[in-house]
């Protein structure tokens, strides 16, 4: 019986194909008032209670004003240089600049705001759900 034990993993293994979900398969929103931000979930889902993955884009000169999340974040730069600051009062001389393939963290309930300050930028979210996204208001 022990031999059939590894015989049946490399089956597993060798059935098993891994899926790709590609960027032309994501379906990306807008959100409420904004021109120049997009947002597509590529794993999970905001109201689950379990892990995520958000791909978002930001046009050149995007703001996105200070908001908190009530779960911890870990955000790879993928194009271009993202400019984050940590504060309930947007500030353009607190950002700090996080270059492409860098990642950053932002905790649960830390008010943070991102700018697109040189360019376009791409980049991706995770963390695990439920979540959202809540604005500072002033």
């Amino acid at each position: 019986m022990t031999s059939l034990v590894p015989a049946l993993v490399l089956l597993a293994m060798v059935a098993a194909q891994p899926v790709p979900i590609l960027p032309e398969q994501l379906h990306w929103v807008r959100p409420p008032h904004t021109e120049k931000v997009e947002g597509a979930w590529v794993v999970g889902a905001e109201t689950k209670a379990e892990a995520y993955l958000l791909r978002v884009r930001l046009a050149g000169g995007a703001k996105m004003p200070p908001h908190t999340h009530p779960d911890a974040r870990q955000t790879t730069v993928l194009r271009g240089t993202l400019y984050v600051g940590f504060g309930e009062v947007f500030d353009e001389r607190a950002v700090v600049a996080v270059p492409a393939e860098a990642v950053y963290v932002v905790p649960a309930g830390v008010a943070h705001f991102v700018w697109a300050k040189d360019g376009d930028v791409v980049y991706q979210e995770t963390g695990v759900g439920p979540t959202a996204t809540m604005p500072i208001r002033r």
